[in-house]
């Protein structure tokens, strides 16, 4: 049987990885393995006994997605040394990825209470904000990380915007050489005050990350009633907004069309949804874990299913995909490029145009697998050769064959668009791109029950912390007590004493309780 960390690129079905006891942490040998059309992982620990959970809700997607799987340049300035994964992240001299997306998580405070979050600074009995300095030195730190350092960020919490210098931040951040800094939030005060989605965008933000878990109240209690207002205020700001819905089994899966439906027919400023099926954090029982787990090919049938077959399961590709693009960049430069190597289960994704009110997804009208497979050709020719320049690559690097212009979307030119991205470098021309389409992305985040440390070894979506550590998502969050409840308790300050520091109340922040759904 194959062991997973030691061949990635021909993954088949069983296959062996490691992974962790839900109930002691102790790390396990874990099989992945087809059973009834899904891929399911196994583990047992001596003391707990037996796990079984699904790991994909589709094993042919699964073979699909695989097919693409490739690994990055690694971190050739470790920030601590790997011992035993995941219990020395730093990022270690083990890690395979660089930071595509730095999380800064500015506060634990919260305007909501929400039954499900544990994250809360009552709950947590203490107040985690960072200086402005410690969160200096985090984007300092992550931007020199080397070959590759980070040039994007994203504002989280808690909910960012109850910092009274978030401005003073997003500045910050700006000043410190990031071109990309999104801002994570549930809209509320881009509602209630109508000049703040300007004052951020001035100030730096590219994009609002928005929570948006469904069409209605039901689905959707924390911020349903203020989706209008957003959308008027970030669209008089002309700042973008990414839709951002957990998806949980039986609560809000059958909206997910709805969802698309309704970014579409907000495409002037919404830029994309980004489907974040549910992570199952904390003891559960299976019987549980099988009512709400949702996996990513589920919600990709549930699309196909939603929208009629206007978007369907063919049209969606893991992340590590795209990773040509970056190699033939990096083979005509001569410089390690930006790229998206994690591991090909995290997530998938796909680009859709709306034309004449079809929804058309990118792969109806490029060829996407021969595209990438000629760039990966002329990146290894490039790279033998002495053709580094735009004169000399450009008759033989013709993008239109790959295109069916009778199918794309009218006065769209996406050949020209990828000739100016991938030969010229230029990549303000990605802007038309954006501005045209709609990213429809799924990213399955990790817990206890599906831990598979392969994907944690080349995760880009990381934490900064004010010790200096990046740690990547899947530690932070599913391992808290080691890392961010950890972490956080030790730089924050009791709620007492924030309240006298303060003069404030911490139930003062709070705006509505969202309660278990019935």
């Amino acid at each position: 049987m194959q062991n997973v960390e030691s061949e990635l690129k021909d993954i088949r079905l069983p296959y062996k990885t490691k992974s962790l006891c839900p109930e002691c942490l102790k790390i396990l040998e874990a099989e992945v393995y087809e059973e009834n059309g899904k891929v399911m992982i196994r583990k047992v620990c001596e003391e707990h006994g037996e796990f079984v959970d699904v790991y994909w809700g589709d094993a042919e997607m699964f073979k699909k997605a695989a097919r693409f799987a490739a690994d990055g340049h690694g971190i050739s300035t470790p920030i601590t040394q790997n011992t035993t994964c995941p219990f020395s992240c730093g990022l270690c001299n083990n890690h395979k990825s660089h930071t595509a997306l730095l999380n800064i998580v500015l506060t634990n405070r919260c305007d909501l209470a929400c039954w499900y979050c544990f994250f809360y600074a009552r709950r947590a009995g203490y107040v985690y904000e960072p200086t402005i300095e410690q969160i200096r030195e985090m984007v300092r730190k992550a931007k020199n990380m080397k070959p590759i350092g980070c040039n994007a960020v994203q504002l989280t919490g808690g909910e960012p915007t109850l910092r009274d210098d978030l401005i003073d931040i997003i500045r910050m951040i700006k000043e410190e050489g990031y071109d990309h800094i999104q801002l994570n939030t549930n809209g509320i005060r881009l509602a209630e005050d109508p000049d703040f989605a300007l004052r951020v965008r001035v100030a730096g933000v590219n994009t609002v990350y928005l929570s948006f878990d469904g069409v209605d109240e039901k689905t959707n209690p924390k911020n349903h009633h203020e989706i209008p207002k957003i959308l008027e205020n970030c669209r008089r700001a002309q700042l973008g907004l990414v839709l951002v819905p957990t998806v949980i089994k039986g609560v809000n899966d059958h909206q997910l069309g709805d969802i698309i439906r309704f970014a579409a027919e907000n495409i002037d400023i919404v830029r994309g949804v980004n489907f974040q099926p549910v992570s199952l954090v904390g003891s559960m029982p299976r019987k549980e874990r099988e009512q709400f787990r949702i996996t990513i090919p589920d919600c990709i049938k549930a699309i196909e299913e939603q929208t009629n077959g206007e978007i369907g399961r063919e049209d969606f590709y893991p992340v590590p995909s795209v990773v040509p693009i970056s190699r033939f960049v990096e083979a005509l430069t001569g410089q390690p490029q930006y790229e998206l190597t994690t591991h090909f289960a995290c997530g998938m994704a796909t680009y859709i145009f709306k034309d004449n009110g079809r929804l058309i997804p990118i792969t109806r009208f490029v060829d996407v697998e021969g595209l990438f497979e000629f760039l990966n050709e002329k990146a290894e020719e490039i790279a033998k050769s002495r053709m580094k320049t735009i004169r000399a690559i450009k008759d033989i690097i013709d993008l239109r064959k790959f295109v069916d212009t009778s199918k794309a979307p009218k006065g769209f030119n996406i050949a020209k668009i990828l000739y100016e991205v991938l030969i010229k470098h230029d990549y303000s021309t990605l802007g038309e791109f954006h501005v045209k389409s709609l990213f429809i992305g799924m990213m399955h985040f990790q817990d206890l029950y599906n831990y598979d440390i392969a994907r944690v070894e080349r995760c880009e979506i990381h934490y900064g912390s004010p010790d200096g550590r990046i740690i990547p998502f899947c530690t932070f969050n599913v391992i808290p007590e080691r890392y961010r409840d950890a972490i956080h308790e030790k730089y924050g300050i009791p709620i007492e004493e924030w309240e006298k520091r303060t003069g404030r109340k911490l139930k003062d922040d709070i705006k509505r309780a969202v309660r278990r759904p019935r």
